[in-house]
Formats: structure tokens, C-alpha cells, sequence
């Protein structure tokens, strides 16, 4: 599988039985206003067979960056069928507050080419609920908030990681030289048992070996 970091939260998973897009951002124009600096390259692509939404805020949501018709999971939890079979989308919160400062989030869980997939999307939550840790179990490659502020921090990240067993761990959403908010990655990294920093925003998962230990893959900034 070649997995893609766009900025933010948004990836491409280009497998062989699908390629699936993930929480695409849009018009960050506005944002200006508010003394926030966005310098990431416009999401290019020629289209998904699957696009998924975990919440409905304008960094995560813009479905009309994609091209072609794929199937589209949008911010609703439960059990879905999509051309990879099932998608489960587990119900969570943007803040520790029950979502009533920043709202809901989906966490989905899905498999591509014999790989158990996480995205957190914009997860708030200071810690995993039973019956959603249950869901969560088996996971290859988990994609994870770490720039605290609108979601958990680092620290947080890192201990749901390890707590998972997760043996690749992706960190998103977080401060690069691209934009000027969130923290960055650097307590993310220190807590984790290992680390691959890697030259390019894409990586293969066949060219990642499997620790004893979860590994944080970092990929460059687009």
C-alpha cells in the first residue's frame, strides 16, 4: 500500500484492491482572518474509490477536491459497506467535553490489501472508552492527532499507541513550516518507543519493518 500525507489530516491509501481518500481540506482562504497561515499545496486528485469524512469541519471535509464518483463515508458512525467490504466508524468527540465545545468525530477502521487501518480523525478525547478500544483491536497502521489545541496532544497520542499496540503509527494534525498553529510533533516523537523520520511525504508499507514496539513513521511535510 503507498500512503500519501497531503497536510493536515488528508492522505491517499493507494492499494491494489482500491485507493481510498481520507478527510481532503478546502478553501482555508478565510482562515487569514483569524491569524492563521495555511501554506499547504492544493490537494490534487484524480479521483478515490472510497472517500471518507471523520467530521464536518472545513480542513476535513471538502468531497469536492476529489475526482471521479467514489463512495462516500461522511461523519456517521456505524457499520458500512464500501468496495473494500466493511468500514466500521466508531462514534467519538472533538474535545474532552463530551463534544460540546468542537462537536463529534468518527474514528474508521477498515482493511486494504491484509492491512487493519485506524484514522482518528480530529479525536479530542483524553482517553479511549471501553467500547471503543474494543473495536480497535489488531491495528497495523493508525493514523493519529498530535498537535493538541482542537485535539489530544503528543503525550496523549503516543500513550494511545502504545496502549493499542500499534506497530505503525502516523502522526497528523500538527504544526509543520507550512501553518502557524497547533503544537508540533516533537512530544510525539520523544514518546514513543521508536521513530523513522522518512525524506518524502509518501512511504510504501513494504519497505516498513515491524518492531517489538510501536514505531512513529514521520513523513516530510507536503
Amino acid at each position: 500500500m503507498r500512503v500519501s500525507w497531503h497536510g493536515q489530516s488528508a492522505f491517499t491509501l493507494d492499494g491494489d484492491a482500491a485507493t481510498v481518500f481520507i478527510d481532503p481540506w478546502g478553501d482555508m482562504s478565510t482562515a487569514a482572518s483569524r491569524g492563521i497561515e495555511w501554506n499547504y499545496p492544493e490537494i490534487e486528485s484524480a479521483g478515490a474509490d472510497l472517500l471518507i469524512v471523520t467530521h464536518e469541519h472545513v480542513d476535513h471535509n471538502a468531497v469536492e477536491k476529489i475526482g471521479g464518483e467514489p463512495a462516500l463515508l461522511r461523519s456517521l458512525a456505524g457499520t458500512h459497506e464500501s468496495p473494500l467490504g466493511k468500514v466500521v466508524a466508531i462514534a467519538s468527540e472533538h474535545d474532552g467535553v463530551a463534544g460540546t465545545e468542537r462537536g463529534p468525530n468518527t474514528i474508521v477502521v477498515f482493511e486494504l490489501d491484509g492491512i487493519r487501518v485506524a484514522h482518528f480523525g480530529d479525536f479530542g478525547q483524553p482517553a479511549l472508552r471501553p467500547e471503543q478500544r474494543a473495536h480497535l483491536e489488531g491495528i497495523d497502521l493508525l493514523f493519529v492527532p498530535v498537535g493538541g489545541g482542537f485535539t489530544i496532544n503528543g503525550a496523549t497520542a503516543a500513550g494511545i499507541a502504545i496502549e493499542l499496540g500499534v506497530p505503525w503509527v502516523v502522526p497528523m494534525h500538527y504544526r509543520t513550516a507550512k501553518i502557524n498553529f497547533l503544537e508540533d510533533e516533537t512530544d510525539f516523537v520523544a514518546a514513543m518507543p521508536a521513530v523513522q523520520r522518512l525524506d518524502a511525504t509518501s512511504f510504501d508499507t513494504a519497505d516498513l519493518k515491524r518492531g517489538a514496539e510501536p514505531t512513529a513513521i514521520v513523513p516530510a511535510a507536503p
